[in-house]
């Protein structure tokens, strides 16, 4: 089969490999190129950054773990339908597994794949002698290419001149040092992709940098060098028998659970089982009706606390296993199934307690399994890996490793510091999947409750971590220059701030006195505001953005719940007669329903104030139903600069309306609570200029969302016609399955009225919206 592709090595650790070869999936993806990204080695990190650059998942080749036999079929499974594959190396380019002459290092790989070879070399404190460096490694094995060299972290032209000149192989790039590129280290290594909030931004400047610093024409010329391959792709429904049901795995996921592989999950879906994620950090019970439960590697000990406050899910667990639901632990798993966790209480399931230690335990092992378990029979042999800074107080007999017996098992649970790649033992899956399919589905006596505070539950919550952001509804489109400029005068400004401009600018913009504006910091100062007024009867028509109640309660009254319709509505006559303050969005939030202005103009009353949320009026083109510039008594409009112009951190917003309203409210304010970016913000967002760019982002907005609402209505999903910058979905359980995927929707069960079955979608431009709907192609499909 003919695939292009190329090898990313280094001489030695820390050169630079991840760095180049994440931007490297990431610049030949945002050149229209489909590429996969692979990993040497059983390292579960780098290949997370891969899958974020690629958007496929990121796959690993190692000799050890899946045998010489299956490097080729993996690669060639793994990058079905890519353009080109980029496969980064692991340490040094010789280095493997030790006392084996160089099994399963770059090289032996390199080799099997029969791919070229881009040296990448750190000259930060080095000059010729780097070429030095280079020829010896392209001499050492006459078997490996070496096709050319990419120096990182470059630093003056004339040192990169003077290794050019030394060099005896082409250069394919030049990547100048920039400590904001650097990816954090934890005690066993880089922080995974899924852990970094800043994660998807990172990739996206990496891949910024290597398209400008790198000659992508020329590596893309090195990976066509590749000569066909011989072999087929790894197929896993010819490793594996179905089973004859559809048992649920649930298999551990979130932050806390980021290491496995995903052929491990292949190879269970195609027995036959359905495979679920779920979070142990947040979801308070397993999967419905799991029959197994697989919890893989990642960073518990960094977690613990967090894991050991969701006793509710830790409940649930311990109950199902001891039922005898099949379960299978590896290393991180393990440690949530012991008694304790550095003394804080995990599962209890494995009578032993852990502990962090100052040893690193890494080990390239081949185990013998001591007796027969859920997935092992006495005597066999499999290959493994173990990395971990933690240690139990005591060992069982689960396996032989270096003449020590090691790890946990009985006939229903398996759990070790063992990482296993099912992939080269598929056995273990077929053993798994079919105690599972003979259990009887865990019934759990635990429901899904929203959180501690449902109404101070918002989407940032549920986004970050490395989640592609389908969960905040700011506008993902870069900021105007004229706004960045005025925020950076702004900040520069060393007096305080004075609002005054920013009223003046606002009210000459919606054509009102400037004693019916009033600047806040952001929307939540205008709620808090009003909330401060002596109400009799308050009313929030829900569902709607919850922060308008949460501050009523906070500020003592009792807030009186009026929900819409079925179809999400108002009507107007469920309103009570002596509501003395009515909150509604428009359009609102997480509905999109665009409120008629006639229906608002209605429920004004004398003695009443009617409050309009418009902060997505923005994402209306004409701001139709608006009442901004109205002048009526007794309603107050807010309006909020977040999402549209995308400076959430910023806080820019005002009310407008009712002049003594108004004049009331700005008694209560708290002097300079307008910061001085925030007055910049509104006086540049209220200019002709501005307005034609909002309508221009409005636009935007309006295609994206049509792009989602057509894939969500082919895949037969119920939604609800949207005028914002989001649709409410009824997704069912695939919202979690989404996250586990790595993409983050708003669960909509804390807005009052909605339940779990409904998520909000925020809307993004149509390349991320077809990465959703790819994924919830891949999802349990929803139910209404």
């Amino acid at each position: 089969m003919s695939l292009p592709r190329l090898v990313v090595a280094a001489p030695s650790t820390g050169q630079g490999k991840t760095t180049i070869a994440t931007g490297l999936l990431a610049a030949l993806r945002a050149a229209g190129h489909e590429v996969s990204g692979h990993k040497v080695g059983p390292d579960y990190i780098d290949p997370g950054y891969h899958a974020l650059a690629s958007g496929r998942p990121g796959r690993n080749l190692d000799p050890h773990l899946v045998g010489e036999e299956r490097i080729v079929p993996l690669l060639l499974h793994g990058a079905l339908g890519a353009d080109l594959a980029v496969i980064e190396g692991v340490m040094g380019l010789h280095d493997g597994r030790l006392g084996t002459d160089g099994f399963a290092s770059t090289a032996h790989v390199a080799a099997l794949t029969r791919s070229p070879v881009v040296l990448v070399l750190d000259i930060a404190r080095q000059s010729r002698s780097v070429a030095a460096v280079a020829a010896g490694m392209a001499a050492y094995d006459p078997n490996i290419d070496i096709a050319g060299v990419v120096l990182n972290r470059a630093g003056s032209d004339r040192n990169v001149e003077e290794i050019r000149r030394a060099l005896s192989m082409p250069v394919l790039g030049v990547l100048p040092s920039d400590e904001d590129l650097a990816t954090p280290s934890r005690h066993l290594g880089l922080v995974p992709a899924a852990e970094r909030h800043d994660s998807v931004a990172l990739v996206g400047r990496l891949g910024e940098q290597v398209a400008k610093y790198l000659d992508l024409d020329g590596l893309l010329a090195v990976a066509r060098l590749a000569p066909e391959l011989d072999g087929v792709p790894w197929d896993p429904a010819s490793e594996i028998r179905r089973v004859p049901g559809r048992p649920v795995i649930a298999v551990a996921g979130g932050r806390a659970f980021t290491f496995r592989y995903p052929e491990t999950e292949e190879l269970l879906a195609a027995a036959g089982c359905e495979v679920v994620a779920f979070d142990p950090l947040v979801d308070r019970a397993l999967p419905a009706g799991t029959q197994g439960i697989y919890l893989g590697g990642g960073f518990p000990e960094v977690y613990a606390a967090e894991l050991a406050t969701n006793r509710s899910l830790i409940d649930d667990l311990g109950v199902a296993v001891a039922a005898g639901i099949p379960t299978v632990a590896e290393c991180a798993g393990l440690l949530y199934l012991t008694e304790t966790l550095d003394g804080v209480e995990m599962a209890g399931v494995v009578p032993v307690s852990a502990e962090m230690s100052d040893r690193l335990t890494l080990r390239y092992p081949t185990a013998t399994a001591l007796t027969d378990s859920l997935l092992t029979r006495a005597g066999e042999q499999v290959t493994g890996h173990e990395f971990h800074k933690t240690s139990v107080a005591s060992d069982g007999d689960a396996w032989e490793i270096d003449g020590v017996p090691t790890g946990f098992s009985t006939d229903t649970w398996h759990a070790s510091y063992l990482h296993v790649h099912w992939a080269g033992h598929p056995v273990l899956a077929q053993r798994f999947a079919d105690a599972a399919n003979n259990a009887s589905p865990h019934i759990s006596m635990v429901v899904d409750v929203p959180p501690v505070e449902p109404l101070r539950h918002h989407g940032d919550a549920e986004a970050g971590a490395g989640l592609l952001d389908f969960a905040v509804n700011v506008y993902v489109g870069e900021r105007p220059v004229w706004l960045d400029r005025a925020l950076h005068a702004a900040i520069d400004d060393t007096a305080y701030p004075d609002a005054a401009p920013a009223r003046a600018a606002v009210a000459r913009h919606l054509g009102r006195p400037v004693g019916e504006v009033l600047p806040t910091a952001g929307a939540a100062e205008a709620f808090t505001l009003i909330a401060r007024q002596p109400w009799r009867h308050p009313v929030v028509v829900h569902p709607q953005f919850t922060e308008p109640h949460a501050a009523l309660e906070q500020a003592g009254h009792v807030v009186d719940t009026v929900l819409c319709r079925s179809d999400l509505t108002l009507d107007p006559s469920e309103i009570p007669d002596g509501a003395d303050l009515i909150v509604i969005g428009n359009p609102t939030n997480p509905t999109g329903v665009l409120h008629p202005a006639s229906l608002i103009r209605s429920l004004q009353r004398p003695g009443r104030l009617v409050v309009v949320d418009e902060a997505f009026m923005d994402a209306v083109p004409g701001e139709v139903e608006s009442l901004v510039r109205e002048r009526l008594d007794g309603v107050i409009v807010i309006r909020s600069l977040t999402k549209h112009w995308s400076i959430p951190g910023v806080r820019a917003g005002y009310l407008a309306g009712d002049p003594q309203v108004v004049d009331q409210l700005a008694r209560l304010q708290t002097p300079w609570s307008a910061a001085g970016p925030a007055v910049a913000a509104l006086v540049a967002c209220s200019t002709a200029r501005a307005a034609d760019e909002a309508t221009d982002r409005a636009l935007a907005i309006g295609r994206w969302r049509d792009h989602l609402i057509a894939g969500l209505t082919e895949r037969g999903i119920e939604h609800v016609p949207s005028s914002a910058p989001f649709v409410l979905a009824r997704l069912g359980g695939a919202r979690l399955s989404l996250r586990d995927a790595g993409i983050a929707v708003r669960r909509a069960d804390t807005f009052p009225g909605l339940d779990s079955t409904w998520a909000r979608i925020a809307v993004r431009p149509e390349p991320m919206t077809d990465r959703l709907l790819t994924a919830i192609d891949q999802t349990p499909q929803p139910t209404s």
